[in-house]
């Protein structure tokens, strides 16, 4: 079993030098800015100040808000953060994602991605994630994920703002001959007080550019905040409901060829061969060439529109080899079993020593269980796309991506070209869930623009080429055991789950030369790290190296260990007697936020009032991403199905930038996770996915979704995320009511497999 103590005088090592000054990174390099990357591409009369304000003499006010949209709203609220400081409103500026560039690194997704706990405080916690953030800027890693746009944008967006402002009323101080400090502004407009003189931001921006920001910039104190706290009208709605041409697939070029790819339905399986004379003869097909990539292996087509790309992609005639994987389901989960029989494991958290009270405990003292969670599909509605133009010496890629900074090593590695010779156009995304970070479909499109002779090609995947080749939110099974005194407390707990790699998958196909070992704190991520105060706990996780490409799903290792461990709570409480509330908010002594949360969606729920006939109501908690979130799922029976009738949640992530947007991402979240609950799943046999299309792998539909009440706490003393953390207790909650209901525990996922629902 690996050492936590090996890990932790590593990162303690590490994480002082960080502290310290940035001595094991080079202070210099370090505390040098990054380029910023507008200077290059401004219009005429446009100034840039810094890499998220752009000003013309026009007074158009541009924000670059450098993380993807992809219906979560963070488009407004990034915009919202430079408003505030730079005294403009929302109406008054354009948003724009802006390049791809290393000033838009996400410090702190590699700050969470510390394996503790959010409430460790520790000097070893908080130096792993001052080391971590250090890295990140050395790294350079731009992308959207970990439900961190808000929590890394926060300070730097404002200072932005506020440098912006200030750098504008230092060159209208010259203009107006008065002090810097005694003008003000509102709306874009300076004011000179003294004589009532005024002048528009653009009437000063150009000289403003040349002007260096004062070091002494305060921000807005929350109390005089005008737009941040407050619900705010999206930016990107209007161009949603009217059909705008915004995501990928809406990309229109001049003398644009369209293709398609078809990949081994194997996972890890290469092609032998492929004969395509019929698909060569069929109208509009242009050319059809083979994809040897880390993400696959096959062939891609070229034609004149996109249906005909499909035709012809199902006329080749192909010959597989098959992959490296287990041929079936039932063959993954016999892997599974055999790491939770084995020693070979990691633990990221050990507290007393549970194994010594499980040598004492008496046998009907113990509780114990088994869950399985299955492969998962991300679905976004959007198919795969991307456009791709090679043309005399440069490469551009329109994407709907997550990870543009991971394109252009992709279009590097593909085209041997420079970074300063590749441009990322990040469009709008028709849903992500974390598969939209992948490279796969700007790689496989840079490859046909490598045949297309400096024509933009844009590649559509069949929802069928998606849904079968993933990657895929990986498959788990775990174990849980626990001792119980007389009161029905554990005294001890321990929890062991076996899964494939998200990171070793991931990295392995990202960055094929490195190298990826060690714990990965994302498989047990949701189960290790939870707030409750049991003596003697451990959670270990067990690596299965399966050859199914696994990826970043909704809430990541969250999705399915929440689900398992906030199961197996619920076992405990009604195997000792207890309330799941009371005995939640008893093991939540020594964390008062997280009892707060049980608390509050208890109330709302009614949780201490009987629920009406034939209706009962589960409870389940998780602390994921920084925000902690207790939800009550009320379900009812009807004729032998089971119908979910409400959801209540309570959310606190410190602070709330946009209450109805946080509000509406909570919601996305708890349909996402119910919907997994209730149906989905990824099967394999004969060494291939099952599933093909929504028909089989379906979400929640509208007349059964239930009514959901959310309601926002804000005592957690730092700032969580809102994409993804209502998905994880969703799951166990559902699970816990229809046990209430009904008697019968549901530990395998999805339960449809199990019970029908209404």
């Amino acid at each position: 079993m690996a050492s936590i103590g090996k890990i932790a005088r590593r990162t303690f090592l590490l994480g002082t030098a960080a502290v310290a000054g940035g001595v094991a990174f080079g202070y210099y390099s370090y505390r040098k800015p990054l380029a910023n990357p507008l200077k290059d591409e401004l219009a005429e009369g446009e100034a840039t100040f810094n890499p998220y304000v752009k000003i013309g003499s026009d007074n158009r006010i541009t924000i670059i808000a450098p993380r993807a949209e992809m219906g979560q709203g963070s488009y407004t609220t990034l915009a919202a953060l430079v408003c505030e400081e730079l005294d403009v409103l929302l109406d008054q500026v354009v948003i724009e994602h802006g390049p791809s560039a290393p000033a838009y690194y996400n410090a702190a997704a590699m700050r969470e991605g510390a394996p503790f706990p959010r409430f460790d405080e520790s000097f070893l916690a908080e130096s792993l994630r001052s080391t971590m953030g250090v890295v990140a800027k050395f790294v350079a890693l731009q992308f959207t994920g970990g439900s961190t746009s808000m929590i890394d944008g926060f300070e730097r967006m404002r200072h932005a703002g506020a440098a912006a402002r200030e750098t504008l009323k230092q060159a209208a101080a010259r203009r107006l001959g008065a002090q810097a400090a005694s003008l003000t502004t509102k709306d874009g407009i300076i004011t000179d007080p003294a004589s009532g003189q005024t002048l528009s931001y653009g009437d000063v921006a150009l000289e403003a550019a040349d002007l260096v920001p004062p070091s002494d910039i305060v921000l807005r104190e929350r109390k005089n905040w005008k737009i941040l706290g407050k619900p705010q009208p999206r930016k990107d709605m209007l161009a949603k409901v009217t059909g705008a041409p915004i995501y990928g697939v809406d990309v229109d070029l001049p003398d644009m060829l369209y293709g398609t790819v078809r990949m081994n339905p194997s996972p890890g399986g290469r092609m032998k061969d492929f004969d395509a004379t019929t698909a060569l003869a069929m109208p509009g097909v242009k050319k059809i060439v083979a994809i040897d990539s880390p993400y696959g292996h096959g062939i891609g087509v070229i034609a004149d529109n996109t249906w005909r790309a499909f035709k012809a992609a199902e006329a080749v005639n192909i010959k597989w080899e098959k992959g490296p994987i287990p041929p079936s389901s039932a063959d993954m989960e016999a892997l599974l079993t055999e790491a939770l029989k084995g020693t070979d494991s990691f633990s990221l958290r050990t507290l007393g020593d549970p194994d010594l009270v499980f040598a004492d405990a008496p046998h009907d003292s113990i509780v114990e269980a088994e869950y399985d969670a299955p492969f998962l599909s991300h679905a976004a509605m959007e198919p795969m796309n991307a456009t791709a133009r090679l043309k005399d010496g440069l490469l551009e890629v329109w994407a709907p991506n997550q990870g543009p900074t991971l394109i252009d090593a992709v279009g590097s590695r593909i085209t041997g070209l420079p970074k300063e010779k590749i441009r990322v156009h990040t469009t709008f995304l028709g849903g992500g869930f974390g598969r939209r970070i992948e490279p796969d479909f700007s790689d496989y499109a840079i490859r046909l623009a490598l045949e297309a002779e400096g024509r933009p090609v844009k590649v559509t995947w069949t929802r069928e080429e998606d849904m079968t080749h993933g990657p895929y939110r990986p498959v788990a099974k775990a174990r849980y055991r626990a001792s119980l005194d007389e009161k029905g407390i554990p005294r001890a707990l321990v929890g062991s789950v076996a899964s494939p790699s998200v990171m070793t998958s991931a990295v392995g196909r990202y960055y094929p030369d490195i190298p990826m070992g060690g714990p990965d704190n994302a498989l047990i991520d949701g189960a290790f790290n939870q707030p409750y105060g049991i003596e003697n706990y451990r959670i270990d996780g067990r690596k299965v190296p399966l050859a199914v490409p696994v990826g970043f799903w909704r809430s990541v290792g969250n999705s399915y260990n929440v689900f398992m461990h906030e199961s197996f709570i619920d076992e405990i409480a009604h195997a000792g007697g207890r309330d799941p509330l009371d005995l939640r908010r008893e093991l939540m002594a020594d964390f008062p936020v997280a009892r707060a949360v049980v608390e509050k969606a208890a109330d709302m729920a009614g949780w201490t009032t009987p629920a009406q006939p034939g209706h009962a109501r589960g409870l389940a908690f998780s602390l994921s991403f920084g925000t902690w979130v207790a939800e009550v799922v009320e379900v009812s029976g009807q004729d032998g199905a089971i119908r979910i009738e409400n959801v209540w949640c309570a959310a606190d992530p410190g602070l709330v930038l946009d209450p109805l947007n946080f509000k509406a991402q909570m919601m996305s979240g708890i349909v996402f996770g119910l919907s997994a609950a209730i149906g989905q799943q990824i099967t394999f046999a004969d060494g291939a996915v099952e599933q093909s299309n929504f028909h089989e792998h379906d979400a929640l539909r509208i007349d059964k979704c239930p009514r959901i009440e959310v309601e926002l706490l804000e005592n957690a003393p730092h700032m969580g995320g809102a994409g993804e953390p209502g998905t994880p207790p969703s799951m166990p909650a559902l699970g816990n009511a229809i046990f209430a209901l009904t008697g019968k525990r549901l530990r395998r996922l999805p339960f449809a497999n199990e019970i029908e629902f209404a």
